[in-house]
């Protein structure tokens, strides 16, 4: 469009939020930038300007001057999703509708274990609410704890308490359409309704999930289930010496967690995950290309764990956890060689924001910033992107799963940075590649190596579950049953709903006919 008919545009949406509220140029646009673009260029996904409502009046508003402008939107919450993005658009030059400034936490239920909240809303903000507050209620944080609770959970994050699958804990939602139009999920439609965030399904047709990675709405509200704290819970670690004992670790754990013997979300971490939480990987080795086995060996060494460590919870009263230790303990006696530590804590053993013996704080649902320890491990200024492939959990997939990701990485010059959460049934398998940002041929090859990596698990029969911006078009391709009729029904749902094509046109690669040539397979 013209330069004339976007000022115009801006100043109409400058009239709905303020002047402060509107980010154009320079400085002001650098937090919607992609700290960690996979690409040679770090402006790679540029927003033109960028929008801070206060309230759902002002969304609606800003989505009227869209409609009548034609100017593209892309909401975030807060935008912190930075492996995947962050806040840049998939569509270069669109306007951010950036929802931070919608940040109350309008409803805690402790007797029926709920929160109801606003976009602006992190992990943290929601952790220190029920703690100040007294609740006996735990969240489920992920792995950065500053994080929106609505964006993770439309995104399906996932955490390790029993909660973990975000997704799952989703209990009715506030969106408004690309009309304007204010719809209530669920029970929410009853206007004295008092079930809202209890029973999600309501009456007829069922749509909470409809706005999960979407770009059909604008969720301005979300309730959220949360847990119970319990009067006791238990943190364990097996660590398995070998790196075939992956294998071994999925296929006693599945049971476990299928029979809800283990109900927790349990992350099983490879050793270069452990290490670049402690210190960055010159320690044990100052050459290029990926670590040698001789030097992953040592470092496992080192550090006194196992090649694989597989982390658990326990939760409950006293004696069942103990009735449960005995039965995980059994189990894992078969894995061999593998080393259990394991300690039980009551429930008030959590003093402040650490529990005793400054155990695994996410497991007991207190957020964390942790994970951005591993931004050291490749020294400079440290970034990394995620590939994000569902496995089965079944040992036999998540060995050649990891084997897959680990010689492709390895061809690329990147190490295995990577692990999977067990979930019962399947696995999510997260493999970073780390580099420094100021070093765009590595920033490059990161993004090239994740498109190797995509095509390679497509072909093994695998999918993602979530991709950068740069490959959203391609992952949604690789979903290609009866010649792309997923992705059909998607672009049909968004041509009713959004006919102006104005709501984060291109996400998860569903675009609307009016930017569908912008589609691109990369």
């Amino acid at each position: 469009m013209s330069e004339a008919h976007f000022e115009r545009a801006l100043a109409a949406f400058q009239r709905i939020v303020g002047t402060p509220n509107v980010c154009r140029g320079g400085a002001a646009l650098e937090p919607y930038l992609d700290p960690f673009v996979p690409a040679a260029n770090p402006r790679a996904f540029a927003p033109s300007a960028a929008l801070l409502p206060a309230d759902v009046d002002e969304v609606r508003a800003i989505l009227r001057v869209a409609n009548e402008t034609r100017v593209p939107l892309w909401t975030v919450s807060t935008g912190r999703n930075f492996a995947y993005g962050g806040a840049a658009p998939r569509l270069s030059g669109s306007v951010v509708l950036d929802l931070q400034r919608l940040k109350r936490i309008l409803a805690v239920d402790e007797r029926l274990a709920y929160a109801l909240v606003e976009p602006g809303v992190s992990y943290f903000d929601l952790y220190a609410h029920l703690r100040d507050g007294g609740y006996r209620l735990w969240v489920d944080p992920p792995a950065a704890g500053w994080g929106s609770v609505t964006g993770n959970t439309l995104e399906r994050g996932f955490g390790t308490t029993p909660y973990g699958d975000h997704a799952a804990t989703l209990c009715g939602i506030e969106v408004v359409l690309a009309n304007g139009d204010i719809v209530r999920t669920g029970m929410g439609a009853i206007e004295t309704g008092t079930a809202w965030q209890l029973y999600r399904h309501g009456y007829g047709p069922g749509f909470d999930a409809l706005f999960t990675q979407s770009n059909y709405g604008v969720v301005t509200k979300l309730g959220v289930w949360l847990m119970p704290a319990p009067p006791a819970y238990l943190l364990g670690e097996v660590q398995a010496p070998d790196e075939g004992d992956l294998a071994a670790l999925v296929d006693t754990l599945r049971p476990l967690q299928l029979d809800g013997t283990i109900r927790n979300h349990a992350a099983i971490e490879g050793v270069i995950r452990r290490a670049a939480g402690i210190a960055p990987r010159t320690r044990w080795f100052d050459g290029d290309g990926p670590m040698p086995e001789a030097a992953v060996s040592a470092m496992q060494r080192d550090l006194g764990v196992g090649r694989w460590n597989l982390h658990f919870g326990l939760y409950g009263t006293p004696e069942v956890i103990d009735a449960q230790r005995r039965v995980v303990e059994r189990a894992f006696a078969a894995v061999p060689h593998a080393r259990i530590v394991a300690t039980r804590y009551l429930a008030d053993d959590v003093a402040g924001d650490e529990p005793q013996g400054g155990a695994d704080r996410n497991l007991v649902g207190i957020p964390t910033m942790t994970a951005f320890r591993m931004l050291d491990w490749r020294g400079g200024s440290g970034a990394h992107v995620d590939f994000s492939p569902l496995c089965p959990a079944d040992g036999r997939d998540a060995m050649r799963q990891y084997t897959l990701v680990k010689a492709r990485a390895a061809e690329y010059g990147f190490d295995y940075y990577g692990g999977f959460t067990a979930a019962g049934r399947h696995l999510h398998h997260i493999f970073a590649a780390i580099f420094a940002r100021e070093r765009r041929n590595d920033a490059e090859r990161a993004g090239d190596l994740l498109r190797a990596l995509m095509s390679d698990a497509h072909a093994a029969g695998y999918g993602v579950y979530r991709s950068h911006l740069l490959y959203m078009d391609f992952a949604a391709a690789q979903y290609g049953f009866n010649d792309g009729a997923l992705l059909r029904l998607a672009e049909t749902l968004k041509d009713a709903l959004d006919p102006h094509g104005v709501l984060s046109p291109g996400k998860q690669g569903v675009w609307p006919a009016v930017w569908r040539h912008e589609r691109g397979y990369t």
